[in-house]
């Protein structure tokens, strides 16, 4: 089984990720029998509803300590402490103090803690995770007119895993429209699964925000669901002005993917982004780091 590895801006180092559910991810997209109850099954809301809510009762909190452990978190970063949360789901949506992710002065940063590829051109995109992977723009926005307008720009995935934070934020400041919902099922967007199907990007529930900024133009925000993350939760105001790095929403238990868009000509990616992109290699970062380092006027 080939490790799933991404470059670490933090450490500077190549790193090997350890994903939470290895073995059943695997055995559901990459065996015959795991995939007849991926699609008869797993993909289903239900199914995730059903996952959510165990993972919302009180006895759910048993799992909190042991998941601290395995994965190395550090509970200072945490705004409450891991023995205050009432369920897992409140601990896996859990908010960081002030300050633990100073928003960078650069034209835009990340909105979540995450691994993330980054491409100058998205309708030049021939290489996501495996050679020969590109997006449909159409399918993923639900709008052609969008699609045609975006096609020339950058585009960001970044990649939420289990262990992460997982509320997302405004990469740069604007205001923000009401959200819009392209509905569909919930397959794992996890690098086990998008190897064999990049599409899941593009047919799982997502929401779509258009934030109207003063120079870079609109900016299309997108949070993808996946298994066992059919809650998508918005926390901002829509019409009313946000500033970079300020909460957008959170997801609910499960690994779980956002995506920005920019327009062509507005801004520039930043050079280990895209140089690690080139090579279907993720890079780690964490919100409010430089996503972009120039913006053209």
């Amino acid at each position: 089984m080939e490790p799933i590895r991404y470059f670490n801006r933090q450490t500077g180092q190549l790193e090997t990720e350890a994903i939470y559910g290895e073995a059943w991810l695997r055995r559901a997209y990459e065996t015959i029998p795991g995939r007849a109850v991926l699609h008869l099954l797993v993909k289903r809301a239900c199914f995730s509803r059903f996952y959510g809510h165990r993972m919302s009762t009180p006895a759910s909190r048993e799992r909190i300590a042991p998941f601290i452990e395995q994965y190395g978190l550090d509970p200072s970063d945490f705004a409450e402490t891991p023995d205050s949360f009432p369920s897992f789901n409140a601990f896996f949506s859990r908010s960081l103090k002030p300050g633990a992710r100073p928003i960078a002065d650069s034209p835009a940063v990340f909105p979540a803690d995450g691994r993330h590829l980054g491409f100058a051109k998205a309708s030049a995109i021939n290489s996501v995770f495996v050679k020969g992977q590109s997006f449909d723009l159409p399918a993923l926005l639900g709008s052609g007119e969008l699609a045609a307008r975006y096609a020339d720009g950058p585009l960001v995935l970044s990649r939420l895993c289990p262990v992460d934070y997982h509320r997302f934020h405004f990469p740069a400041a604007g205001t923000p429209r009401s959200p819009r919902l392209l509905n569909g099922p919930l397959y794992s967007v996890s690098p086990i699964a998008l190897r064999k199907n990049l599409s899941y990007l593009w047919q799982n529930k997502r929401v779509l925000t258009e934030l109207l900024t003063e120079d870079l133009g609109t900016v299309l925000l997108l949070e993808i669901g996946a298994t066992n993350v059919g809650s998508i939760q918005q926390t901002f105001t829509p019409g009313t002005p946000v500033a970079k790095g300020s909460e957008k929403g959170y997801f609910e238990f499960g690994g779980s993917s956002t995506m920005t868009l920019f327009e062509p000509g507005r801004i520039q990616l930043a050079p280990d982004l895209l140089e690690h992109s080139a090579h279907c290699t993720e890079l780690y970062a964490q919100m409010g780091t430089p996503l972009a380092t120039e913006a053209h006027r």
